[in-house]
């Protein structure tokens, strides 16, 4: 039997409570598929299903939709989820509006050697920050950090699996021969990448 729960709207616990609920009920091969608008959404039900032994699993649809589905099995069938359970909710540590342009895959002017590790370390530091940019935009050069083989491929994965939207420039990459090697996050196209800017409350550009 499958469940389907439209969380869209509701700020947590409201998802994780709701899946909870269902969850009581079900048995062992039912699964449950949660429809929810943000990705801390997506991270507080994962984190649920972890600690309750659900298999989990996760898919965005567009920009603003993901479905977690959660499937009981023997171990979790076993374990009632207990729906007056305090439920923590991880903290959304994005800046609403705040985007961090990256143009060039070396930070400042001088030596290229120099810039390339600074521009490394930079996406590193933001991966350290109490609070994190809503996307970072990747164009012309910039584009060449968010493929695989870079250096920053790992940091900007974790920057994602925070939330935070990564899109890199179609044509940089058909420009330079790597539409095909894409890692992290998705493509987009200057319309985007000028409304993110036009819209964007503080731009960060190194």
């Amino acid at each position: 039997m499958k469940q389907t729960i439209d969380a869209r709207g509701k700020a947590c616990p409201i998802p994780v409570v709701e899946t909870k609920k269902v969850l009581a009920t079900l048995h062992e091969g039912d699964t449950i598929e949660v429809t929810v608008d943000n990705f801390i959404a997506v991270q507080n039900l994962s984190k649920m299903a972890g600690q309750k032994k659900y298999p989990v699993s996760s898919e965005k649809i567009d920009e603003d939709n993901y479905i977690v589905k959660l499937t009981m099995n023997e171990t979790s069938s076993k374990e009632t989820a207990e729906v007056t359970e305090e439920t923590v909710c991880i903290p959304d540590s994005r800046i609403n509006k705040t985007v961090v342009v990256l143009s060039s895959d070396k930070m400042g002017e001088g030596d290229e050697k120099l810039g390339y590790a600074l521009m490394k370390g930079f996406v590193y530091a933001l991966t350290e920050q109490d609070q994190l940019p809503e996307t970072i935009l990747l164009y012309n050069n910039g584009a060449r950090l968010s493929v695989e083989g870079s250096d920053s491929l790992a940091d900007l994965k974790l920057l994602e699996s925070q939330g935070v939207e990564i899109l890199t420039c179609g044509t940089c990459l058909n420009h330079y021969g790597l539409a095909e090697k894409l890692g992290v996050g998705s493509v987009t196209n200057m319309y985007v990448i000028a409304e993110k800017q036009m819209q964007a409350t503080k731009i960060v550009n190194p």
